[in-house]
Parts: structure tokens; sequence; C-alpha cells
């Protein structure tokens, strides 16, 4: 016991003492020293709990308040923050190895991010800028970085938009440029997508880049008992970015009419439609329609149509573990009508070409991290007049594709796909890819 707990003792006891009543001295003082015990027993125990205090570490959350907390790749590498205001960014890649019967391997893979060559490939380095803006928008921005098969960097703006946080009546308004909601696919990133490539009749509807341009959007969240979202996409309708539409590049052989954007007439409209239904505790069936009604640059008053319908459904047991296993099924079809205005020079008449095509693939994660997949695709069009000339843009195509993929984080995938590919313009091929990605930072939710 160290002085100062002796004085505190002391002065108990005198102040004990001075208490004790003078008619009856002995029991009185028997009391005060009983209370006397009570009092040192309770300042021991306090003595304990200090002494113990010095040599114990401080509990979790005190350490986390008062030390710089070690970063994770679950949390968002946030690079500046002024009150609700903030900014995200972080890094996703794509490296691709693997061979094809083909040297002309863009003859098989028709996709932008596709693999390009026999060897390596780096088809998609993706950086994404994310935050709130305040307390009215957030901000995205998506910069892309790709090597393409003569080693020559390329840098695109995929995304940039600013989004509503807080309208009412469940609107949402969003202006800018990112992947136009069309269908299950066109709205993915490619280190989203569930195989190697992206599938057939996309590319052949929405060309190499996809539909993305920029524009404004309108949603509205149908307040019914079930997930109902309608969609309405107004944007410009020129470039490679809109590639059945103002495109000069790719008039499916007639030469270009510039005809430039005259009015409202010339933009590109892109309703969708999509619901989402629960069957019981295991299974979810999202169903959606999609539409994209504009011109093109074949003639002063063409025009493009394009429809799609889509379906999604999944299993997954209650008792599931980090999402595994589960059983999905996703499949689109698509159908364009490309009014083809007349071109006297190369001897074309004016008419009306019909693309249509599907793909469908089913998902197994029979294991956590591992998930085999099987997707099967088939794309055609109605006789034209330039067909015979350019039966790669047109002609009869399908692929077959099993591919198997090991996640050993949410941060990393390992993918091996085999194609096996027969076209109209190239007979068969067959081809093996390689496919690794790692991810950098939190990346922001994506639908389901």
């Amino acid at each position: 016991m160290n002085r100062r707990l002796y004085l505190i003792v002391l002065a108990a006891a005198l102040a004990a003492v001075g208490s004790v009543r003078a008619e009856d001295p002995l029991d009185a003082l028997k009391q005060q020293l009983q209370l006397l015990q009570q009092q040192v027993q309770q300042l021991q125990q306090k003595v304990a709990e200090l002494e113990a205090a010095k040599t114990t570490p401080p509990p979790a959350a005190e350490t986390a308040a008062t030390t710089t907390a070690r970063w994770t790749p679950s949390q968002p590498i946030t690079l500046a923050k002024a009150g609700p205001a903030y900014m995200n960014i972080s890094l996703d890649s794509l490296l691709d190895f693997g061979w094809s019967s083909k040297v002309n391997v863009r003859q098989q893979q028709i996709g932008d991010h596709d693999p390009a060559q026999r060897g390596f490939t780096l088809p998609n380095t993706e950086f994404v800028f994310e935050g709130a803006v305040d307390p009215y928008f957030k901000g995205v921005g998506d910069v892309v970085l790709k090597l393409d098969e003569h080693s020559e960097t390329t840098i695109e703006l995929e995304e940039a938009y600013i989004q509503t946080m807080s309208l009412p009546w469940n609107l949402q308004l969003r202006a800018g440029q990112w992947f136009t909601e069309f269908g299950r696919h066109n709205p993915m990133h490619p280190h989203q997508w569930d195989f190697v490539d992206q599938p057939l009749i996309v590319g052949r509807m929405f060309g190499p880049e996809g539909l993305r341009n920029p524009g404004a959007r309108l949603s509205w969240l149908v307040p019914t008992p079930f997930y109902t979202e309608l969609f309405l996409t107004v944007l410009n309708g020129n470039g490679g970015t809109a590639f059945s539409f103002r495109n000069p590049e790719d008039t499916l052989g007639r030469a270009p009419f510039e005809r430039g954007l005259r009015g409202p007439q010339d933009l590109v409209y892109a309703p969708r439609l999509a619901s989402s239904f629960d069957i019981g505790d295991t299974q979810t069936l999202l169903l959606g329609a999609s539409a994209a009604f504009g011109p093109n640059d074949t003639g002063a008053d063409t025009r493009t149509q394009i429809y799609g319908v889509d379906a999604y459904w999944k299993w997954r047991p209650v008792n599931a573990q980090r999402g595994f296993p589960f059983v999905s099924w996703q499949t689109e079809a698509m159908l364009r009508r490309f009014e083809a205005g007349e071109d006297m020079a190369a001897g074309l008449p004016a008419e009306t070409l019909q693309d249509y095509g599907f793909y469908t693939q089913l998902l197994y994660g029979f294991r956590v991290g591992w998930v085999a997949g099987l997707r099967g695709e088939f794309v055609t069009g109605n006789a034209g007049a330039n067909d015979i000339a350019d039966p790669l843009a047109r002609g009869d195509r399908a692929r077959f594709s099993p591919n198997l993929t090991w996640y050993p984080s949410e941060f990393s995938k390992l993918r091996l796909q085999y194609n096996f590919d027969h076209g109209q313009a190239f007979g068969n091929a067959h081809a093996v890819w390689l496919q690794l990605e790692f991810l950098l930072g939190a990346h922001a939710a994506h639908k389901f």
C-alpha cells in the first residue's frame, strides 16, 4: 500500500473516531471499524484497477480513433474529402493470353476489349473516379487504357456522368456519357463479363465499343410490389459508339451520307423496362425489354431500329456461404432493322436489312470461388445486295464457349475459356484464352 493510500486510510480513521457517539462508545467503535475495513477493501480494489490500466492496451475502438488504420483492399482509396463531398479511385486491369487457329484473331474477336492477337493482350485497364459532389449529385468518371495488337496505347473516356441523389417521386436523372441501359450486357464493364469476350449479337448491333454517347437519361422506379424500373435515354447518335446509327465508318458497304444533327429527330432514343420477381426464398427472375431508334448515315431520311428482350434467373440456397453455391441463366435476343439508302455509284439499291440473333449462357458456382460457365450464340441476317461483298459484317455466325473461373478473392480472378467458332466468312476456328484480372480499391457497386 503506497503513501497516498495510508493517508486516505488515516483520514478515514480519524473521521470514524470523531464520529463516535459518547453515549455508547464500544458499539459505535465496532461499527466504525467494520465500515473502515469495507472502505479499505474498496480502496485496495481501486488501486489494483489503476495499476492494471497502466499495462493493458486500450480498446480497439480507441486505438482506431487515435492511430492511422492500415488500408485494406476492401476500402476505397479516398483522394479528397471536404464535408459531404468526397472522391474515391479504383483501378481494374485485365490481361489475356492465348492462341487461335486463325492468324487474324480480329475476325473472331470483334469486341474492342476482346483478346486481339495470339499471345498476350492487355485489353482493358480501367481507372474509376466516383464520389459525392454535394448532397444533391454524385459523379463518376471512367478512363480506360488499352494496348492494341501493334502495342500502341489507346486512351478513351469511357464514362463521365453526373447523377441526382434525391429527386422526388422515385425519379433519377443522369447526364454525361455512360453505357446505355440496353439489355443485360451492354451496360456492363469488361471486368463484369462472365466470359472473356462480348457476345456476337452485341457486336453485330452495337459494334466493338458498345452503345454509349453523350446524352441524358431519366429513370423512374415504379411503385409496384416488385422491382420495376423505366428508363428513357436520349443521346447523340454519331461515331463508333453509336455503331448502327450516324456512323460514317460502317454503312454496310454504302458511301456515307453526311446528314449531321439537324434537330431532335436525329438523336437516338433508347427506352427500357426491367422488372424483377422473387420466386420463393431461393430464386430470382429478372425480365427486360429494350429498344433504340435513330437515323443512320446511308441517306437523308434513313433510320435504324433495334429491339431486344432479355431474361436473367438465379438460384441460391438460403444457407449459401459467400454467395455459393448458385446457378444462373442469362439470355438476350435482338433484332435490327437497318434502312439502307440507295448508292448508285456502288450499284446498291435502297433496301431494309434485318439482322437478328441471340446468346444464352449458364453459370454454376459449384464451390466458393469456383464458377463453371457455358455459352452458346448465333447471329444472322436476311439476304442483301452487298452480302457477298461483305460476309463478315452480316454473314451467319455461331460460337460455343465453355469456361472455368477461379476467384481467389473479390479483387482478383483467373479465367480459362475455349471458343469454337463457325463463320460464313472464315469457316471453323478454335481458340483458347486465359484471362487474369486484379482490382485495387473498392469498385462502385453494380446492378444485380
